[in-house]
């Protein structure tokens, strides 16, 4: 039998990893710059913490979660989302105790969703999440922006757009849930099966439901923005400011609410146009009241995730690539038995001087090597024979221009003339 990977899954093969090298060295250093620090959570956490977490009226929870029973049976998740996990381990280790804020990254986050596979969007995708706690002030919302901005400039893409909204909090919302509920009533019957359960649970959610007779029936639904407390319309004035300050356009989209229960104030998710319909490739926002649900103290958290294939895929439709690193800086070919423990006593003192160097494991003659060492990209070649062994000196060959010199068989040398 021939085994394949699992629908919704794909392999990374050797010859795109670097692209995820890339992604990853340019996502840490700005992860840098902003202070942030990296965590990492188990792909498993106890079915609960998603339950009270992410929301049980979310599609998520009802419809896309990989969840079983474990020998001990318990019922355990895998994580269909970062934030739940990063707040369960900021909770777990008191690091809302310390001084503030915390700021946290975490990067290459395995998910796991029981969704239909699309473009950039697999069962099995992999995330770069950022979430700051204890910063009440709209600065780390501008922040988060700013963040998801700087990397994908920094990458070059186009065709970009910030959707922005406030979903108001605790104290506010309740008034737009029942303006929301008397405007749906009278079409409670065109709304499809999963809005009608939400209806009565969290109307809110039925604003990002993606059935098209549900959307045409919100898009003429009270504007949530008239409805907000005075600290929430405070706390939007100062994150706009902010974004202006900063040259970076945006537009308020009052049916934006994302698709988990744990919000509050502010939503947002950046765009493309090249990415079918469900062009979002990043989207986040602010959880003031998602540590004390999971246990720990009132402290606010604003964060967002970012799905890596998602980022991949938008830079191949854009055309956006980068020089493929050499994966050798040397390829030493050698023919006969002394020459070849000469290559292998070489290499190993070259690597311990940071080159990246192979030799021939296969047996192959002279000019096969050479062909080799051309196919895997090796910037350089030495050659190895009786004549250069009795001699002490070798051929260094540059592959890209053909050019040569004579160099000592000694580590020392061939990595000065590389």
């Amino acid at each position: 039998m021939a085994y394949k990977a699992p629908k919704g899954t794909r392999d990374v093969l050797p010859e795109e990893s670097y692209r995820w090298q890339y992604l990853e060295a340019l996502m840490r250093e700005t992860a840098r710059k902003y202070g942030l620090l990296e965590a990492r959570t188990p792909v498993i956490e106890h079915t609960e913490l998603f339950l009270r977490g992410v929301g049980g009226t979310t599609d998520i929870v009802q419809k896309e979660m990989y969840t079983f029973q474990d020998k001990g049976d318990r019922s355990i998740t895998l994580k269909p989302e970062g934030t739940a996990g990063i707040v369960r381990l900021v909770v777990e280790h008191n690091l809302c105790g310390e001084t503030q804020p915390t700021k946290i990254y975490y990067l290459n986050n395995p998910v796991f969703r029981y969704e239909r596979p699309q473009a950039g969007r697999l069962r099995e995708h992999h995330q770069f999440g950022v979430e700051i706690f204890g910063a009440p002030r709209a600065s780390a919302d501008a922040e988060c922006i700013a963040i998801v901005l700087e990397i994908l400039e920094k990458i070059g893409l186009s065709g970009l757009s910030v959707r922005l909204n406030s979903i108001g909090c605790p104290s506010c919302r309740p008034n737009y849930h029942a303006a929301l509920r008397e405007y749906l009533r009278s079409r409670y019957d065109d709304l499809c099966e999963t809005c009608k359960t939400r209806f009565e649970a969290n109307p809110l959610r039925i604003l990002d439901c993606k059935v098209p007779g549900c959307g045409e029936i919100v898009a003429q639904a009270p504007n949530i923005m008239d409805y907000i407390c005075d600290d929430c319309k405070a706390h939007m004035d100062s994150l706009c400011a902010r974004l202006d300050s900063m040259g970076i356009d945006y537009e308020l989209t009052p049916t934006l609410v994302r698709g988990l229960d744990y919000y509050t104030k502010t939503v947002f998710e950046v765009f493309s146009n090249r990415i079918g319909s469900q062009g979002a490739i990043c989207g986040g926002g602010r959880y003031d009241g998602l540590v004390h649900e999971l246990g720990g103290p009132a402290c606010p958290g604003v964060g967002f995730g970012m799905g890596m294939e998602r980022l991949l895929l938008l830079m191949q439709e854009s055309n956006v690539d980068f020089e493929k690193p050499p994966r050798y800086d040397l390829y030493i070919a050698s023919i006969g038995e002394e020459a070849d423990l000469a290559a292998f006593v070489l290499a190993q003192q070259l690597r311990a001087k940071g080159l990246s160097v192979d030799i021939d494991h296969v047996g192959r003659s002279m000019k096969a090597q050479f062909k080799f060492a051309d196919k895997v990209g090796a910037r350089c070649v030495l050659t190895i024979g009786d004549s250069e062994l009795s001699e002490k000196r070798a051929k260094l060959k540059n592959m890209a221009d053909g050019t040569e010199q004579t160099v000592a068989l000694t580590a020392d040398d061939i990595a000065q003339r590389m």
